[in-house]
């Protein structure tokens, strides 16, 4: 029980450290990333208007629909930022900043970046 309000504790220190030094802003809004033990989450959003522009996750039907030929969450992570790009760049979104929530930038968090640069994205 301890060593979980441990990990939470500094789960959340390293998120605020990171969200101190990173704003989004209409010309350049922040791609954030949520990983939970099954899925992977990925919005992009402008705070100074404080709205969601575009959002993607593994739970979307694109996703569900080609999870068998997917191999492992790596595999859908970078899928999920493929797609997630797509639907930015139809909106007109070009660059955006990078907001990996307080993980660490491997596994996961580093597909989701990967494959948001491939979909076109500049980071």
């Amino acid at each position: 029980m301890i060593r979980t309000d441990i990990k939470r504790i500094a789960y959340l220190k390293r998120k605020k450290r990171v969200r101190k030094k990173i704003r989004g802003t209409p010309d350049r809004p922040r791609l954030t990333v949520y990983r939970s033990n099954k899925h992977i989450y990925a919005q992009i959003i402008d705070d100074v208007a404080g709205r969601t522009l575009a959002a993607f996750s593994s739970l979307h039907k694109e996703i569900r629909e080609r999870k068998e030929t997917l191999e492992g969450k790596v595999a859908v992570a970078k899928e999920v930022g493929r797609l997630l790009a797509k639907k930015a760049l139809a909106q007109g979104i070009e660059k955006v900043v990078f907001d990996r929530n307080g993980f660490l930038y491997h596994g996961r968090v580093k597909a989701v970046a990967e494959g948001a640069r491939e979909g076109g994205l500049k980071f």
